[in-house]
């Protein structure tokens, strides 16, 4: 077997690898947040990256990009919390065609109550079974092909 085969074939049982432990821990960490915060796994991460955006607000495309979900999913995730009062929409002042959504006051208690479930099911479920190197290594590489795709996805 040629080195490019053996690579290739690396490539694609590492890639399935991380398919596997996404499916098997997604559910878990979503199960554990709605169990103890009646948060769903989606609504945490929207709250996640709206609290470490600037000003506590992303742009709804920013926002997409950036907790995987469709345009469309977004959206109504964002309409369902804005009913909770988690975040609110307003609009761009530059730009009529798009809107941010942001961070309120209440999502920022929600998400400070759940953390501390979501960083201990990481723990737990992901980061326990594992030692330090091989999370500095994991991350590390992750990090490689995040670098590597972001070059060559145009703004």
């Amino acid at each position: 077997m040629s080195e490019n085969t053996k690579r290739d074939m690396t490539a694609a049982d590492a890639w399935g690898a991380l398919l596997r432990v996404h499916a098997a821990l997604v559910p878990v960490l979503d199960r554990d947040l709605q169990a103890k915060h009646h948060l769903p796994l989606a609504s945490y991460d929207v709250l996640l990256e709206l609290n470490y955006g600037p000003d506590r607000r992303l742009r709804m495309s920013e926002l997409g990009e950036r907790v995987t979900l469709s345009r469309t999913r977004v959206s109504r995730l964002v309409d369902e919390m804005t009913a909770a009062g988690l975040v609110v929409r307003e609009a761009n002042p530059d730009d009529r065609r798009s809107a941010y959504a942001v961070l309120t006051a209440k999502g920022r208690i929600v998400f400070r109550q759940a953390a501390p479930t979501y960083l201990d099911g990481i723990d737990d479920q992901f980061g326990a079974a594992l030692t330090l190197a091989e999370l500095t290594t994991i991350k590390d590489a992750l990090d490689k092909v995040i670098q590597r795709a972001a070059r060559r996805i145009p703004a």
